[in-house]
């Protein structure tokens, strides 16, 4: 019965964290388009505060991921190649998170150099990995 509760709560961080990936790029886009100073600052704020928010969200969605994985056992053995996949994935999402972060304090200090375009497709990044962790964690292909 723990385990339905650890699995419910990861699978709700795991949204929840999500939502975060795939709107702070949608930020970024506008941010990158626009040249409003008060309407910079105001998507700013919005960036700033969502990466704080995703950032405590994550959190809790990989320590309930460790312990369905270690406490439980859930992916241990012998065919359970899809667990290394899932795992690498997760490992990229947290570099993306933190690559989000990066965009961030450069827009924060006026520095980025991309363009709307650019980020439009860094914006695919976390629906693509999330698609592949869910072939993994569903099918478990290998």
């Amino acid at each position: 019965m723990l385990y339905l509760w650890v699995k419910t709560f990861h699978l709700l961080f795991i949204i929840s964290w999500f939502a975060g990936l795939f709107y702070l790029p949608r930020i970024f886009v506008n941010l990158a388009m626009e040249q409003e100073p008060a309407v910079v600052q105001r998507l700013l704020l919005m960036a700033r505060k969502l990466y704080r928010f995703m950032t405590i969200l994550a959190v809790p969605a990989l320590i309930l991921g460790l312990t369905l994985w270690l406490g439980f056992g859930v992916g241990r053995g012998p065919g359970n190649g899809w667990m290394h996949a899932k795992l690498t994935c997760v490992i990229l999402l947290i570099g993306y998170h933190h690559a989000c972060g990066s965009l961030l304090k450069k827009f924060e200090a006026g520095q980025n150099q991309r363009s709307h375009v650019w980020f439009r497709w860094f914006n695919e990044v976390p629906v693509i990995m999330m698609l592949i962790v869910l072939i993994m964690v569903v099918v478990k292909p290998f």
